[in-house]
């Protein structure tokens, strides 16, 4: 049985459910008039285009591969991305900016993941405005993108993009405490993309008005030494010891079985720092996600490896964001509606 960090009750309706719905009706209200200030009172306006990758939902979405992806997309395409995050998880405070050399500690697993893969600026800080002035200050990025914060609206926005689980949606669709989700499901009209995360399904095939997106497993890498790889054919007939600290661990228990490996699994909350003692049960192999890799470097045995994954994005949603791009800034940035 997958333990579960996030209340099963957010992904059905039981007398919980009901019991905690007026303070939904609270927190719906506290986000509506948030969202009012900002729309009578405009955020700080900046020179370049700024995306927002975010969900409605708490868990996990595939943000970060669609950061990742995105930020390489741009590349491509002759931009100078930068990246934004709040840096969850981290021990420090202020303006940090997250190098592949950064620690963990200091920056937080997701801000040191997309670094590394994307070699792109990265600046962590709890003040998001301040991030891109100094990106742009410093290192001169000609268009940002922050991982999360669709509900921080002080922060301009040009382009949202709004991430779905296409196995668990919206839960039982009740705003937090009694749900899942962050805002009501209406708020997804005023988005500019919404893209439905598949997992590793083959298909990009999504309902109408929504985009898909794959995370295609690319291979297995050693933690302690990166320059080492594997295939999923080289555990075949081993006893896998799967770890997860993210939103919904299950789903990669999930891709590692489509894989076809033998695994025993091993949940952590989302963003979890590991200790020596999580890793009790001798010299096994251990195979982990690449964003819990970045905490696990220095515990690194040689038999330990992270599945690493690459975002597969639908061509029509390639095709439409940066169609919007171009159009920048003859189109305003997004107003709070």
């Amino acid at each position: 049985m997958i333990k579960l960090y996030l209340p099963k009750f957010w992904y059905r309706r039981e007398i919980i459910s009901y019991i905690l719905l007026p303070l939904s009706f609270v927190y719906r209200a506290i986000i509506g008039l948030y969202r009012l200030y900002f729309k009578h009172f405009p955020s700080i306006k900046f020179p370049v285009p700024i995306i927002i990758v975010g969900n409605i939902t708490v868990g996990g979405a595939g943000k970060t591969p669609m950061v990742i992806g995105l930020a390489d997309l741009l590349k491509r395409q002759g931009y100078k991305p930068g990246v934004i995050s709040r840096g969850y998880g981290r021990k420090s405070s202020g303006s940090i900016v997250v190098t592949p050399e950064s620690k963990v500690e200091e920056v937080g697993d997701e801000a040191l993941l997309i670094a590394r893969r994307t070699l792109c600026p990265v600046l962590v800080d709890k003040d998001r405005a301040a991030s891109v002035k100094k990106l742009l200050e410093v290192y001169h990025c000609d268009v940002i993108i922050s991982d999360d914060g669709l509900q921080h609206y002080q922060l301009p926005r040009y382009i949202e993009i709004t991430l779905i689980d296409a196995e668990f949606e919206f839960g039982n669709g009740f705003c937090l405490p009694a749900g899942p989700l962050r805002e009501p499901i209406s708020r997804l009209k005023s988005v500019d993309f919404i893209v439905r995360n598949f997992n590793t399904k083959s298909s990009l095939s999504a309902p109408s008005g929504e985009y898909g997106m794959v995370l295609e497993p690319a291979l297995f890498r050693s933690i302690k030494d990166k320059t080492i790889t594997k295939t999923a054919d080289d555990f075949k007939g081993q006893v896998i010891h799967a770890m997860a600290g993210i939103g919904m661990p299950q789903k990669f228990f999930k891709t590692l079985r489509q894989l076809n490996l033998n695994i025993i699994e091993y949940p952590f909350p989302d963003h979890h720092m590991f200790s020596a003692a999580d890793f009790s049960f001798g010299n096994k192999t251990i195979i982990m996600t690449e964003k819990d890799s970045v905490k696990c470097e220095a515990l690194a045995h040689d038999n330990f490896w992270y599945m690493e994954v690459n975002a597969k994005l639908d061509d029509k949603f390639i095709e439409g964001l940066l169609s919007k791009l171009k159009k920048y800034p003859s189109s305003n940035p997004k107003k709070v509606s």
